[in-house]
């Protein structure tokens, strides 16, 4: 009974991350002498988060959907290619502080986001596809990351690149790699006695990993100031991009209906609070902008696409089978 309750909770707290997320910013920009202190722990928080989500994964459906590599290859030209090419020439004519405009190419640089799992299940994608596109941009960050930026950016900013891999091996990687470990050597039982409490707790890690990171840069943050306004448009067409780009890719690729929508979830989500915190640690404060902004609107740019392309496409051929 406890384990259903927390399931529940679990459930309820996913429900509501469209709303959670943009919170946490607010609060940590509103407060920061509260989250400020929390600021050494976050590291930490972000590994308990991606272990909560690596017990779900398996090297066997890592393996069923590797056999099909042409989804992953057409997500790691649209994310990792063009995304970032875009990001660089859209926010060079917006902007010309080389700050910001790193900021944006560090945003969509980042590994695809955890969170998309949730995507996946509530609109019907593959879900292995979806787990495998999380687990390999995850272990490849430490690499994508500091690549994308020393190519697109070169001596324009001041890059810890060691700083930035060794950041992200430590919330990302190991914790991933741990999870999947201990669902393979334990056949599953480890994380169904665990996964029921951890889910929730690294839903809690998630608001506080925002709201920390969001307190870092609240003397800078100034809604009067155009270049907040104009970052979030950009963002948002940056984002909604994203999501579009994949679509086009899954189409042009024949990709089934469900690994279509695993795509599209995945192309289009960036694990913005890893970026804020490698932007926070590493960066000037004015590189942490276009993450901060996405972040508010990220998860309800994914409801709506996921509405507008993603069941649209379903019902489609849902209407085509039937006739």
């Amino acid at each position: 009974m406890p384990s259903l309750s927390l399931q529940k909770i679990n459930n309820y707290l996913d429900r509501l991350i469209p709303v959670t997320t943009p919170l946490a910013v607010f609060l940590g920009l509103l407060f920061p002498a509260f989250f400020s202190p929390l600021r050494p722990y976050v590291l930490w928080l972000f590994g308990i988060m991606t272990f909560s989500g690596a017990l779900k994964l398996t090297a066997s459906e890592l393996g069923a959907a590797v056999r099909s590599p042409v989804p992953i290859a057409l997500f790691f030209f649209a994310a990792h290619v063009l995304m970032p090419l875009a990001a660089l020439f859209s926010s060079s004519l917006f902007f010309k502080n080389p700050d910001i405009i790193a900021g944006f190419i560090l945003l969509f640089a980042g590994p695809t986001a955890v969170s998309g799992f949730i995507w996946v299940m509530i609109f019907r994608g593959d879900k292995a596809l979806g787990l495998t596109f999380i687990l390999l941009d995850t272990l490849l960050a430490p690499l994508v990351v500091p690549a994308t930026l020393s190519v697109l950016m070169g001596a324009k900013v001041e890059m810890d690149m060691s700083g930035i891999a060794v950041s992200l091996l430590f919330m990302v990687v190991i914790p991933t790699i741990a999870g999947v470990a201990i669902n393979e050597i334990s056949k599953g039982k480890v994380p169904q006695k665990i996964c029921a409490g951890l889910d929730p707790l690294a839903k809690i890690c998630l608001f506080t990993v925002i709201a920390a990171n969001s307190s870092a840069i609240a003397p800078f943050v100034k809604l009067n100031n155009p270049v907040i306004w104009h970052t979030a448009f950009l963002c948002i067409f940056l984002t909604s991009s994203g999501f579009l780009l994949a679509w086009l890719f899954g189409v042009i690729g024949k990709c089934g209906g469900e690994k279509r929508a695993s795509l599209i979830i995945a192309g289009g989500l960036r694990n913005n609070s890893a970026v804020m915190t490698i932007a926070v640690t590493f960066f000037p404060e004015q590189t942490v902008i276009p993450t901060l902004v996405s972040i508010i609107f990220q998860q309800i740019i994914a409801a709506v696409m996921g509405k507008l392309i993603i069941e649209r496409q379903t019902r489609t051929l849902e209407q085509n089978h039937q006739e």
